[in-house]
C-alpha cells in the first residue's frame, strides 16, 4: 500500500515474524528525504500492524510523536543493526 499525506509518500507494511506481524513504514517527504522508521511494534494480525504503521507514518509526516506500540519484545531478530 502506498498513500500520500501532505505531499509525502507513505508506504506502511507488515512483515510476518513467527506467529506475529511487525509493523514497518517508509516515508518519502516531498522535499525528497527518505526515512525508514524500522520495526515499530509487534501485532497479532497483519491488519493491526498495517494500521499502526499508517498512524506512525502520518505522525512522522506531521512532526508529531510516534504512537507507542502496545508492547515490544527483545528478540535478537527484531533488533535494528
Amino acid at each position: 500500500m502506498l498513500f500520500y499525506h501532505h505531499g509525502a509518500a507513505v508506504h506502511p507494511s507488515a512483515v510476518r515474524m513467527g506467529n506475529a506481524f511487525v509493523a514497518r513504514v517508509i516515508v518519502r517527504k516531498k522535499e525528497g528525504g527518505v526515512n525508514s522508521l524500522g520495526n515499530l511494534g509487534i501485532f497479532a494480525s497483519r491488519a493491526a500492524a498495517v494500521q499502526f504503521a499508517i498512524r506512525s507514518g502520518i505522525a512522522f509526516v506531521d512532526d508529531r510523536p510516534l504512537p507507542a506500540a502496545p508492547f515490544r519484545r527483545s528478540d535478537v531478530h527484531l533488533q535494528e543493526r
